[in-house]
């Protein structure tokens, strides 16, 4: 679609540089400055103007970009919407709420689409934000604390006056409004304001009005925030967009309200009770970009239906902008008209067991790119994983691998039941039956005793943990409040010869045993664990239902390629735990050399790895800076080279 920028200043540029990578095209410029709108025109081999009538009147455009100053936002619209254009803006969208909610108006009438400026709330670290709000919790959101501390414009804009003239409401607190109403919907008032006049005395250029607002806003959904919008405060305060919102199971920090890059620290999540941990993308991410809120509104125009949400929601923003104003000059508690806004927030993100396709045929089950191992036995001991699985919980782990042999279920049930915990149907359990536990009635009471242990109705996927079944000497319920020796004759049960005392039920039988599971509607899916092809096959001929996961050790040294690639074609799901455990694997000069080139740990390679090769690693760690990085590095795409690099790794004499 043709588009017409309005306005050829410092932000022009910006727009105009992600143009080659949309469906856009610029048809022409305008500016009052002659030389400032030819040389951006030049730029993209189209024509310069001085006068948006007549741009308006040459140019076949049906989409109008105002970049103009902050003041003349609101004529360039009006004029361009009165030409029959649509109009995406840079904020704000008036100055004066009225002024914005007559545009509005205007472009419903004649049939037009508006947005405005910020679209940052559709920004990788905003939408993350925004899903783990959406995902509960947070619980019911009390408190809030926003910033907007835009700086010394005089510093570091090179034509400060339309920030001067407007005051930083208008400029820099919109970020964080424009991201709260799309959360929360609508502020229903503001119940306090107080600004300041507090600037330079060294300083020639001052602002016209306040140079630092504090407001506190009333949210109709009930939520409340301080938000604080400063000149004086410089931008590389410690806040600079910075939001914290506060509810009754937790707190959600982001670093930027109008950040438009990402990183893993940028969101962060602290459960009541627990410190904050940040909270990693979980899949890749690309900046936003300036013109990428344009080329959504435009998108809306080509299907028919052109948006105004934006505009709606710009001219509310504009609305509160308005009301602290009021109330800062004494006027108290002052309500806030909604201008027909409305919350827009991302959806919440939902694990579940339900069958996909992956385009061969094959079905399968949905799963997080990364999924936490449980294990207590860690560098031959066992250990308590009760903080370590909340942490994984809190980073936004939503795979927990759990195991009766693990003995810590009833701690994983509490962890699930305590505030802040995400939404049984946000979280993928996989459980194992025990290699004691394989004749039909060990079996069934296995799973019922781990279903009451993690307080569940059901498993996502139920497995055997092995193949061959063991002699029963007893159940293995919270094994881990049990003295070690004890666990280990329950679980590991010797024979006379000293060897394992192992028990006369096959793999078929014990695959139909655990069938029942899922007959009951104990388990939405059935698996296996630690199977060669061999063993695999098997269970695909003995059983009624196939298995959707397959679960083994797996990392470079020992990539199971055969196995893999088998289940794939199955549409089987595989899960490879010890995935970074293998003795000097993590000092691979391999791995080091292409997470170098990545900014990744040799461990984030070999998560990424798997990944790439459509298979789940459960990394397990106690050390929160592993818990967070290895999950963020399922976000990361390794190039075919890379990967082929690592594959290159593969040894076929590798033993524990």
């Amino acid at each position: 679609m043709n588009c017409l920028f309005v306005g050829a200043g410092s932000i022009a540029p910006e727009y105009a540089a992600g143009l080659p990578g949309s469906s856009l095209s610029l048809a022409g410029v305008v500016d009052l400055d002659g030389d400032r709108a030819a040389a951006l025109a030049a730029d993209h081999g189209c024509p310069s103007f001085t006068d948006l009538e007549t741009a308006l009147a040459t140019v076949d455009a049906p989409l109008v970009v105002n970049l103009t100053s902050h003041a003349a936002h609101a004529p360039a619209t009006r004029t361009a919407l009165e030409a029959d254009r649509h109009v995406y803006s840079q904020k704000p969208l008036a100055l004066d709420a009225d002024e914005a909610k007559a545009l509005v108006a205007l472009a419903r009438d004649r049939g037009l689409g508006l947005g405005c400026a910020p679209g940052t709330p559709l920004g990788p670290s905003q939408r993350r934000a925004g899903r783990l709000l959406a995902d509960g919790r947070l619980g019911p959101v009390g408190l809030g604390y926003a910033h907007a501390h835009v700086g010394r414009v005089t510093d570091w804009h090179d034509r400060p006056d339309s920030f001067l003239e407007i005051g930083p409401l208008y400029d820099g607190a919109v970020y964080p409004l424009a991201l709260l109403v799309s959360w929360f919907g609508p502020v229903e008032r503001v119940r306090v304001a107080d600004a300041l006049d507090v600037w330079p005395e060294r300083e020639d250029r001052r602002p016209s009005t306040p140079s630092h607002v504090e407001a506190t806003l009333a949210f109709a959904t009930g939520a409340t925030v301080r938000l604080t919008a400063s000149f004086y405060a410089p931008h590389r305060s410690r806040e600079f967009y910075g939001l914290e919102l506060h509810g009754d199971d937790g707190s959600l920090y982001l670093k930027g309200t109008g950040a438009m890059d990402d990183d893993r620290d940028h969101v962060r999540f602290g459960r009541v009770g627990r410190e904050y941990v940040s909270a990693p993308p979980d899949a890749p991410t690309e900046p936003y970009e300036y013109v990428d809120a344009v080329e959504r509104l435009a998108a809306t125009v080509e299907t028919g239906s052109p948006s105004r949400v934006g505009g709606r929601r710009g001219a509310h923003v504009v609305a509160v902008c308005n009301a602290i104003e009021a109330a800062a000059e004494g006027e108290g508690a002052v309500a806030v008209d909604d201008c027909g806004a409305t919350a827009d927030p991302p959806p919440a993100p939902v694990v579940r067991p339900e069958p996909l396709f992956d385009g061969s045929g094959a079905a399968g089950v949905r799963l997080p790119a990364v999924g936490f191992g449980c294990s207590r036995y860690r560098d031959g001991a066992y250990v308590e994983r009760a903080d370590s699985i909340a942490t994984a919980l809190d980073a936004g782990y939503r795979l927990l691998d759990t195991a009766e042999l693990y003995g810590n279920e009833h701690r994983i049930g509490d962890l699930l039941a305590a505030p802040g915990a995400p939404d049984r149907d946000r979280v993928f359990l996989l459980g194992k039956a025990w290699r004691t536990n394989h004749r039909r009635e060990h079996l069934l009471a296995a799973c019922a005793g781990s279903r009451e242990e993690l307080g569940i109705d059901a498993f996502d996927c139920y497995a055997l943990h092995w193949p061959g079944a063991l002699e029963h000497r007893g159940e293995l319920r919270r094994l881990a409040e049990k003295p070690v020796e004890r666990q280990e004759a329950l679980a590991f049960p010797e024979g006379e010869d000293g060897g394992p005392a192992t028990a006369d039920v096959s793999l078929a039988t014990a695959w139909r045993n655990l069938e029942i599971v899922h007959e009951r509607g104990w388990a939405r899916t059935l698996g296996i664990c630690n199977v060669s092809r061999t063993q695999l096959e098997t269970v695909l001929e003995a059983g009624a239902v196939d298995p959707a996961i397959v679960q083994v050790e797996r990392h470079p040294y020992r990539p199971r390629r055969g196995l893999v690639e088998r289940c794939h074609e199955r549409g089987i799901r595989v899960v490879a735990h010890s995935p970074l455990s293998a003795p000097d694997l993590l000092d691979e000069p391999v791995l080091e050399a292409i997470g170098a080139d990545r900014g990744l740990s040799p461990a984030e390679v070999v998560v990424a790895w798997n990944v790439a090769r459509g298979v789940v690693p459960i990394p397990s760690s106690t050390t929160e800076s592993h818990v967070v990085s290895n999950l963020a590095a399922g976000s990361e795409r390794l190039t075919a080279e890379e990967v082929a690099r690592v594959d290159a790794l593969r040894d076929p004499d590798f033993e524990r």
